[in-house]
């Protein structure tokens, strides 16, 4: 009972990480959305527009037949752009759709499995992994590309990019209460300055871009004000107080907010969802025996130190210490097991490996040896009773 408790799966569990997964085509579909409704009130407006300009001419004997011809050519050529845009929304739409379609049917996989020795749950698994790997239709690496242009952008010294997108995530933006724009801006007011730009251009934006920002920011509001009037001296390179402004660093500052802000608009996890995965599995693992400098073998008494196998002359495969993964495992938390599953007659192999003796008397059993000789489950070698040491765990 206890072990098919252990090998069923909690369905609702084991999907925690991945809401990112279902979430994400979600918002891309939303954003492709606004932009093909957006293309349409611009575009159907110029041609109303022009359409009425047209007809107005014509009626009052303003503009002639040929004149009438070319506003209609360009009245088709603006309808044609709007249908090829229109079209590219809607292949967009397929795209995601698609994406949608595949990541759902991925997580149902799942909730057709009962437990964990289920022959399905490794191909299942398989593929989880391939996603947190990079496998197309369950991974938005078009968007993850995109995020990184603009970080790279932004550590570049240019802010254009950063600012197209909060444009067209102006509404969401919004109501996160970032400042993330505001901070855009502001570093565009800096550079101004630093490139000598005219004292009434400086002002202007700081009328237009900052000064409606002055509850939230007034520290930097008033910063800026007191730039305007003690500006940036490119010989001296001297700012008056403000040179914190001015530093390099700003952009990596940048740079780690537009991230910050693009993944919680998203609801994109801020660390790969695989480091997630890993962390998880890792914290299972990890005892305090882990990470220490000096490692004890185990000795005549065949002692498991930390639930680490030591036997004498060998060395420990821990996935927690490995060169791989200890880096990642150093931070993450011990494991915390409210009940053991370990079973009661352990016993070591003198090549290191830990089974149960009843385990191993009955695989013996199966294969045809003697009563005095066990087998390996694994790999298959035989060896006497009297070579096995008996395991304590402290």
């Amino acid at each position: 009972m206890g072990d098919h408790e252990h090998m069923a799966i909690k369905h609702n569990d084991h999907i925690l990480l991945d809401q990112p997964l279902l979430r994400l085509p979600y918002e891309l579909l939303r954003n492709n959305f606004r932009s093909a409704h957006f293309t349409v009130e611009k575009e159907s407006t110029g041609l109303k527009t022009s359409l009425k300009d047209a007809t107005t001419r014509c009626f009052n004997g303003k503009s002639t037949q040929d004149d009438l011809v070319r506003n209609l050519d360009d009245m088709i050529a603006q309808a044609k752009a709007l249908r090829r845009k229109l079209a590219a929304c809607a292949d967009e739409e397929s795209r995601l759709l698609g994406q949608e379609d595949a990541r759902i049917k991925h997580v149902d996989d799942l909730y057709s499995i009962a437990s964990f020795d289920d022959v399905k749950y490794e191909t299942w698994s398989r593929t989880r992994l391939d996603r947190l790997m990079g496998m197309k239709d369950l991974v938005d690496v078009e968007t993850l590309v995109s995020m990184n242009r603009i970080r790279e952008s932004l550590k570049k010294g240019s802010v254009q990019e950063a600012l197209v997108w909060c444009s067209q995530n102006k509404k969401e933006l919004r109501k996160m209460d970032g400042r993330l724009e505001f901070d855009l801006r502001f570093q565009q007011f800096v550079e101004m300055l630093r490139s000598g730009a005219e004292p009434k251009t400086c002002l202007a934006h700081i009328k237009k871009h900052l000064m409606s920002h002055n509850t939230l920011f007034p520290s930097e509001v008033k910063a800026a004000c007191g730039m305007l009037a003690f500006p940036f001296d490119s010989v001296s390179k001297s700012a008056h107080g403000y040179g914190a402004y001015f530093q390099a660093s700003r952009w990596d500052m940048l740079a780690n907010l537009f991230t910050e802000t693009h993944n919680a608009l998203l609801s994109l996890p801020s660390v790969p969802l695989l480091n997630v995965a890993l962390s998880s599995g890792l914290s299972a693992l990890k005892t305090p025996a882990c990470h220490a400098a000096a490692r004890e073998s185990a000795g005549s008494d065949g002692v498991v130190h930390g639930a680490t196998i030591l036997p004498s002359g060998q060395q420990t495969v821990c996935p927690i210490c490995s060169p791989e993964l200890k880096d990642l495992a150093m931070n993450v938390p011990y494991a915390h097991h409210t009940k053991s599953i370990v079973e009661h007659d352990l016993v070591v192999l003198p090549n290191g490996r830990v089974y149960g003796k009843e385990k191993l008397e009955q695989h013996a059993k199966k294969s045809g040896l003697p009563a005095s000789q066990i087998k390996d489950l694994q790999t298959g070698e035989v060896y006497g009773e009297d070579q096995l040491k008996k395991v304590f765990i402290t």
